[in-house]
Formats: structure tokens, sequence, C-alpha cells
């Protein structure tokens, strides 16, 4: 499932709750809530000739103008390819390896397709090891960028869904139908949400200024204009009987301690890219199916009146929620799969992701 399914079914449901809860904190001024008001309130916008859709319309058009409070985009950078071919141009010295590799082979290795490149490249043109370290750098900082800047879309919308939530809730306790203990619980979710977004903030940055001096542009750039999600996850994984032959094919190149290094490498970056491309697989497919199932079905409780503004604005969070998560996954699984195209090449990474599922951070990494 794209990321642009997540977008729609989200869409679906926050724009229409937190449009809506206006409405809600309107009816809690004039008397304590019963089923009753919310009933009047539902006919009063039904008089209206199109109902709630007349009542949505209003709240867009009578909205505060947003203020744009981003950065400036910067150099965009659409895929990692183009990463990779900048990372190259930031060392200058790697011209003449790269001239050596010839177009085909650094076209294979800028789009990630190293299983394609002959075994014996290495040996036979000096200096192609760093020409692969550095694409594999550059591929894996644009791919932590990119994944950051959609986590922190993410957490803001979040942010949104917690603040309204917070805003009805002292609205409750002000016209006398909540406690303050019952508001607690809200007002901590909403600054969880708070904190959770300067989180994915700061990751965003860090980041980008990882991304800006893997590419030699330390100084010179602040920030580039990524994509807004990175590339979908490939149905079918490499399968193990393809990596180790691949693996073997590249042992036969190498100096017998290396060799014997990169079996226990590749042991343990196929292991780690298995795991990571299930763990997407699952969180863009039963997970999000399920999730999408809850959602529905709350959103048509709550048009029936048998749900509550509450669990709307729940569903909107955990739709989120499950949004970042699938996003962290994604995240693991590229990072995961350039680790092991980069030993079955005879690299050497320093660490493999742990899969922790942290989605609004950079991947955790077990070291070896």
């Amino acid at each position: 499932m794209t990321s642009s399914s997540f977008r729609r079914v989200r869409r679906r449901l926050l724009a229409p709750t937190l449009l809506l809860v206006p409405l809600a904190l309107s009816a809690q001024t004039v008397k304590p809530v019963q089923e009753a008001d919310w009933r009047k309130a539902n006919d009063a916008v039904g008089a209206l000739q199109r109902g709630h859709a007349d009542v949505l319309r209003w709240e867009q058009a009578n909205r505060p103008p947003a203020t744009d409070t981003s950065a400036p985009a910067g150099t965009p950078i659409p895929t990692a390819e183009a990463a990779v071919r900048m990372a190259w141009r930031a060392h200058r010295d790697l011209d003449r390896p790269l001239a050596r590799l010839g177009a085909r082979n650094a076209q294979l290795i800028a789009e990630g397709r190293w299983t394609e490149l002959d075994p014996s490249l290495q040996r036979r043109v000096e200096d192609a090891g760093e020409v692969l370290e550095v694409a594999q750098k550059g591929r894996k900082a644009w791919i932590e960028a990119v994944a950051a800047e959609q986590v922190l879309k993410h957490q803001r919308e979040m942010l949104d869904a917690a603040q309204a939530a917070h805003k009805l809730g002292q609205r409750m306790v002000t016209v006398g139908n909540w406690s303050a203990l019952q508001l607690a619980p809200v007002q901590l979710a909403a600054t969880s949400a708070r904190m959770n977004l300067r989180r994915a903030e700061y990751a965003a940055a860090r980041a980008q200024s990882q991304l800006v001096r893997t590419l030699g542009l330390a100084g010179l750039q602040d920030r580039f204009a990524l994509p807004a999600q990175l590339p979908a996850i490939p149905p079918q994984a490499m399968s193990a009987t393809d990596a180790r032959q691949r693996a073997e094919a590249i042992r036969g190149q190498l100096p017998a301690a290396e060799g014997l290094r990169n079996r226990a490498l590749s042991r343990e970056a196929l292991a780690a890219y298995q795991a990571a491309h299930a763990i997407a697989l699952d969180s863009q497919g039963e997970v999000f199916k399920t999730r999408v199932f809850i959602t529905e079905e709350t959103l048509l409780h709550y048009n029936g009146m048998l749900k509550s503004v509450w669990d709307l604005l729940d569903e909107v969070r955990n739709q989120s929620q499950a949004t970042v998560d699938a996003i962290g996954a994604q995240r693991d699984f590229w990072i995961a799969e350039a680790d092991l195209q980069w030993v079955l090449q005879g690299g050497a990474p320093d660490s493999f992701v742990s899969l922790g599922g942290s989605g609004g951070d950079a991947p955790a990494a077990a070291a070896h």
C-alpha cells in the first residue's frame, strides 16, 4: 500500500473531524451535552441545503489564513540516484575510477542495481570500492532525509488532532461537564503530540544536515527539496539463494581474511533485509487494511451518532501513528537494502538497522 493511499484515508478522517470540532464546541457552551442536544444540532445542520457540506465549506472559507513557516526549499534531489551522483561530484578524486568503470557500470551503481555488476570489478578497477562506498553513503543519507520529512508532516497532523481534542476538553470543563481529572489524559495527549513534533523537527533537521555533509556541501547549502515520499517497497524481496550466490562470487575475488568476514556480514545483512521487507509489507498490508476498517467504521458510527467526537479524534491519532510507523518500516527496508547491496560487493557497513520501529527518528542501528 502506497503512502498516497494512507494520505487519502487520513484526509477523509482528519478534515471533517477538525472542521466539525467548532460545532461541538459551540454546543458545549449552551448546556450539558445530551443525546437530544446532538440530534438538534444535526437537525439544524440538516436544514441547510447541503447539510454538513455547507458547514464544511463555510469553515474552509472563514478559517484564518495559514502562515507558511517552512524554510526555503533548496536544491531539489528527486531520487536516490541524483543524491549518489551529487555525492560523487563532491569527491573529485573519484573522476578517474568512474571513468574506468564506464557509463554503464556507473549507471547501475547510481540506480542501486549493484547485483548486476561484474563481481571482479573492484579487483580490476582501482578505487572502485571507494566509488561504491560513497554511493552507499549518499543513498542512505537521502533515504533517511526523505523519511524524516515524511514523518514530520504526519506528526504535525497528529498535533492538530490532539490540540482539537484538548480545546474541546477545556470547554467541557468550563461548562461543568468534565472534571479536571477527566481533562488530564487529553492534556497529556496534546503535550505528548507536541513533544513528538519537536522530536520529528529535530530528526528532520539532523537528517538534512547529514545529507548536506554527505554531499560535500556544508556551508554552501542549508537544506534540499526532497520528494514527498520514499519509493514503494518491492512486492518480492531478493531471494536468499540469489544473495548467497552473489556473496560467494564476491568472496572469490577477496583475500581469505576478508572473505571470512564477508561471510558473516552477508548472513547478518541478509537477515536484516528479509526481516525489514516482511515488516514493511505488513505495515502497509494487514496493518493498514485493519486500520482502514476501524477508520471507516468509526466514521460511520460517528455520523450515526453512535460514536463521539472523542472516538473520532482518537482514530485520527491512531491513523496518523500507523502512517508514521509504516514510514519507519519503509525507511528501514531501504536502509537494509542499501547495506545488503554494499556487503554483496565486499563492503563492510559499520552497523545494520535494528528494526526497532521508531518512526520519528533515524533508524536504530546494531553495531557489530
